[in-house]
């Protein structure tokens, strides 16, 4: 678990009598944040001083200077442009920390209006944490960013998940057992944990498998009242009953994120959409070292490349790749829900034309959940209103296209089409909305407000006014400085600075004539330079002022034309966020058709039988990097049942190493996932009596961090599947046994394969090299062995990568051994001793004379030196003539004919 982050300060931070304006300023504001790196806005530039320099030094290897003192020691400092902001922001981020962000909320000009020793008012207007991000920079378009926190109360724990940058919110109560699983499931980047709970060593596993920054939150944040008052002010609502009725521990999680989310956005109201109560609709249940083995939406090495989401992502929209990815990370168990998205899927497989036209137009459209939240939080600009614009002609556009097949009384779409597209149907204000960007914004915006020239011409007249004045400002200055030219016969220029304005220059010996004349000249002298006089006219300053003033105008109208924009999207964000998840939904579910298509996948037949029965099925990450390489895969059965009527409970597979019996385990258990996830699978058939649990303990690994051998870290997962795996769970178990002595791995595995198979009664598939749990299949009712076919073919082994009936023969080692490059002579002397071992090995038949094998043969009773050994010992050949030699020599002769 991670510890707290912080970075207490080295050195006193508290003002004095010589401390400068500006460094009090910083003083105040990071006293307010102590926990956080604080960039401080100076002009161009974000600084950071004392501690925070020096740490932000070391963590961005910016340069780290000093700049005055402080009671009597120099300040540290850094700094970063303003402009490069989100990249060192995203650095400091992925190491952990937390940056506040300290802006200038007011212009210099307005401070001077003060004095001129006024200081720019600043604050800090957010606080930048790995699980509150929102900038599209920061984040991973076609992955969620979630904040969770993490309560337990009266023996029952909560996870509340939020993604601020989706508005979207999950609550989910569950035992703490469970705990896990639930957020190995969200993946959060960010877990809150009340600080009294670190103590707590069985809540330390859970959150060390979230993968997020831990951040510990004082326990009184999640007290039950005052949580629920935060959650309910968070809303805008005074009751939450309205949301469904939350467990005391779902109030304290959702309360401990409400308190997050107020410090962190300083007092700004993110646009969320209510909580969804995800306990109550069941989900799989996959632990962390399942989902780490399986390699589902991410591989081992943590790279999304090679997982099983990679493998099947057709999605053409960031939204619907997240939309994709949560179906894949929490498959459904409900049967009825599983077939709706399975309807959906097949719906649009059979309709290809309408498939294409749906992904045409869905290419066009944006992230409008990611827009939405950013302009209710007022972080976003004018590029998020075009993504709102883009979402919402994606809306209408779909609702037409799908006109024509919601009329259709025969093929009309299954309900969860039907749904999504009455999401899409926009109604006044959200017409009124696309009617007002489509006129009033331009294509191609700038990204930031205070840019302007987003605002198409002739949306506001007040504003085509300023922007004449301003624009045509060249053309004025030009005819005015003819005019001054004619009238007083000097070559005068027309410049400007940001201390005069606009003023006529001439040089020094043109202008004697203008310096000489009386005060009823037009011409104002201004300022004289070694080489230049600078006058000024009237008619120059009240353009030089109307000039300046119409720039501003143009700016101010823009912006206000902006901000009621944004207010308007945060007015709408409910709805908005309701197209967003609609038009997800049509690309997961769009994706998904063209992914079973493409690999030739079928719809399987899911309810509520124990039965899990796969023909001819694939492994559909193999299979693609096989097919690839130009290579074809073979497809594989496999039979399992729960109570055993309709195949075994329990299969025992033997092979080779190398042969494919981890692939074949991993491939069974995805199509689980795929199935369950609404998925079209590849098999030929397939039907899955729903799982509850799922369980994968395929593959080796230590965590030396915890002080834990690989034997251990298979002990304690193979402890976790035999505690939780129920009747109707799924358990693919790979070696177990195998770090430890030959015996006692033996009996781990056995009495591992007879609990699942008698107390858990779980569907599962158990690999193994100890072949003498083959036996198995004699001894209890519902167990089967399987095989990976090898053959040796000229002395060569051929793996056939098929899974048959029946127990392996042998292991092919000593050949496997040779195939990975181990020297000739060490695979020579290997396959003598095997051979050695195999004919002093105990007999079969002894098995049956213990409750599991036989006892090791025991070491054969040492033997003293031979007579022939003995007598030559005390021959010295050195003594000997030649007629006693030839008499030793005939007496050792007789000495071995001896028996």
């Amino acid at each position: 678990m991670n510890a707290p982050l912080s970075h207490p300060p080295k050195v006193d931070l508290t003002p004095d009598a010589g401390t400068t304006p500006v460094m009090a300023q910083f003083l105040t504001a990071k006293a307010g944040h102590p926990d956080s790196i604080l960039f401080f806005r100076m002009g161009d530039f974000y600084e950071l001083f004392f501690d925070d320099a020096v740490t932000a030094a070391a963590a961005l290897g910016i340069t780290l200077t000093k700049r005055g003192k402080h009671k009597g020691e120099d300040i540290p400092m850094a700094g970063v442009p303003v402009h490069a902001m989100d990249g060192y922001l995203a650095r400091l981020i992925r190491q952990g920390f937390k940056v506040a962000v300290c802006e200038q909320l007011e212009d210099p000009s307005e401070a001077k209006k003060r004095g001129s020793k006024a200081v720019v008012h600043r604050d800090v207007v957010r606080v930048v944490t790995p699980g509150t991000l929102t900038e599209d920079s920061l984040l991973d378009a076609r992955g969620a960013n979630r904040l969770a926190a993490v309560a337990i109360r009266k023996g029952r724990a909560a996870v509340a998940v939020v993604e601020l940058s989706a508005g979207a919110v999950d609550s989910v109560a569950c035992d703490i057992a469970d705990l896990g699983s639930v957020l190995a499931a969200f993946r959060p980047s960010e877990v809150l944990v009340p600080d009294r709970l670190f103590s707590d060593s069985d809540l330390k596993a859970a959150l060390d498998g979230s993968g997020g920054v831990v951040q510990a939150i004082p326990q009184a944040l999640g007290e039950p009242a005052g949580a629920r008052d935060r959650v309910q002010r968070l809303y805008g609502v005074s009751a939450l009953d309205g949301f469904g009725a939350f467990e005391e521990a779902e109030v304290s999680a959702l309360g401990l994120i409400a308190a997050y989310l107020e410090t962190t956005q300083a007092g700004k109201i993110p646009a969320l959409a209510p909580p969804r109560r995800s306990g109550d609709v069941g989900h799989l249940a996959i632990d962390p070292s399942t989902r780490l083995s399986l390699e589902i939406d991410r591989t081992q090495r943590g790279e999304r490349d090679g997982s099983l989401l990679h493998a099947i992502d057709r999605t053409v929209t960031s939204g619907g790749a997240r939309s994709l990815a949560e179906r894949v990370a929490r498959p459904l168990c409900d049967p009825a829900a599983i077939n709706q998205g399975l309807d959906a899927v097949e719906w649009l497989l059979e309709q290809r034309p309408l498939r294409r036209d749906l992904r045409d137009a869905l290419r066009s459209s944006a992230d409008v959940a990611r827009a939405t939240s950013r302009l209710a939080l007022g972080r976003g600009g004018p590029r998020d209103l075009s993504a709102i614009r883009s979402g919402l002609l994606t809306a209408e556009l779909l609702s037409g296209m799908f006109a024509a097949a919601v009329a259709d009384p025969i093929a009309a779409p299954p309900a969860r089409i039907l749904a999504a597209l009455a999401s899409l149907a926009l109604d006044a204000e959200l017409s009124q909305l696309l009617g007002d960007l489509r006129d009033g914004l331009v294509d191609e915006p700038s990204h930031l407000a205070r840019d302007g020239g987003y605002v198409n011409p002739g949306h506001r007249p007040e504003l085509d006014a300023a922007r004449a004045l301003r624009d045509d400002s060249r053309r004025v200055i030009a005819d005015l400085e003819a005019r001054a030219v004619a009238e007083s016969g000097v070559a005068f220029k027309v410049r400007h600075n940001a201390v005069l304005g606009y003023f006529l220059e001439a040089s020094a010996k043109a202008a004697e004539p203008l310096m000489r004349a009386g005060p009823d000249s037009p011409f104002i002298h201004r300022q004289t330079l070694a080489n230049q006089v600078r006058f000024t006219t009237v008619e120059l300053s009240e353009l030089d002022a109307k000039i300046s003033q119409a720039g501003h105008r143009a700016l101010a109208i823009e912006t206000e034309t902006f901000e009621n924009w944004r207010r308007e999207v945060a007015r709408l964000a409910p709805k908005l966020q309701a197209v967003a998840e609609a038009i997800a939904e049509l690309d997961a579910h769009a994706g998904l058709a063209e992914w079973a298509e493409e690999v030739g996948a079928v719809r399987p037949v899911v309810d509520d039988s124990l039965c899990f029965f796969v023909e001819g099925g694939r492994h559909p990450v193999v299979e693609a990097a096989v097919k690839a390489q130009g290579n074809p895969y073979t497809p594989n059965d496999c039979c399992l049942s729960g109570d055993g009527q309709g195949g075994s409970r329990l299969s025992i597979v033997t092979g080779p190493n190398m042969a494919g019996k981890s692939t074949f385990l991993r491939q069974n258990a995805l199509l689980v996932i795929l199935a369950q996830a609404g998925a079209f699978v590849p098999a030929r058939t397939m039907r899955l009596g729903v799982v509850d649990r799922l369980f994968s303990r395929v593959g080796a690994g230590d965590d030396l961090a915890r002080g834990r051998s690989t034997f251990m870290m298979e002990m304690v997962e193979t402890a976790a599947i035999l505690t939780q795996a129920t009747p109707r769970s799924f358990v693919v178990l790979d070696e177990i046994g195998r770090g430890t002595a030959t015996y006692d791995g033996l009996a781990i595995a056995w009495a591992t394969a007879e609990a699942l198979h008698e107390t858990n009664r779980s569907r599962t598939l158990f690999a193994t090299h100890y072949h003498e749990l083959a036996r198995l299949e004699e001894r209890l009712d519902f167990v089967s062995n399987l095989s990976m076919a090898a053959k040796e073919w000229n002395g060569d082994l051929v793996f056939l990568h098929e899974a048959v009936k029946g127990a392996a023969d042998r292991s092919y080692g000593v050949q496997v051994a040779r195939l990975a490059g181990v020297p000739a002579k060490v695979v020579s002397r290997a396959k003598s001793v095997l051979d050695k071992l195999e004919k002093e090995k105990t007999s079969g038949s002894s098995l049956e004379e213990l409750p599991l094998f036989a006892a090791a043969a025991p070491d054969p009773e040492p033997v003293g030196p031979s007579p022939v050994d003995a007598a030559l010992d005390e021959i010295n050949p050195d003594d000997l003539s030649p007629r006693e030699a030839l008499e030793a020599l005939y007496r050792l002769k007789g000495l071995s004919k001896k028996p």
